[in-house]
């Protein structure tokens, strides 16, 4: 049941960073690809800044989002 969750999170995540950052997602399994490597990266990020999103999934999808708009917003700039 954990890695359902997991990969749920990741998908909204994906998802959120899409409309943020673009206006559409990316497909599913990118949207998930995004959302766990965005976990990963919003993690790293709010504990530098000494940020705290709380627990719970809520929590979870506000960090994995925001890590994965760094990485959408960094892509972009490596891109041009």
């Amino acid at each position: 049941m954990d890695l359902i969750i997991f990969l749920a999170v990741g998908a909204i995540a994906g998802w959120l960073a899409g409309q943020i950052m673009k206006g559409g997602g990316y497909g599913l399994i990118w949207n998930i690809i995004l959302g766990i490597v965005g976990g990963a990266v919003g993690g790293w990020l709010f504990d530098q800044l000494n940020i705290s999103t709380g627990g719970g999934i809520i929590g979870s999808i506000i960090t994995a989002a925001a890590g994965a708009v760094v990485i959408v917003f960094v892509a972009g700039l490596l891109k041009k």
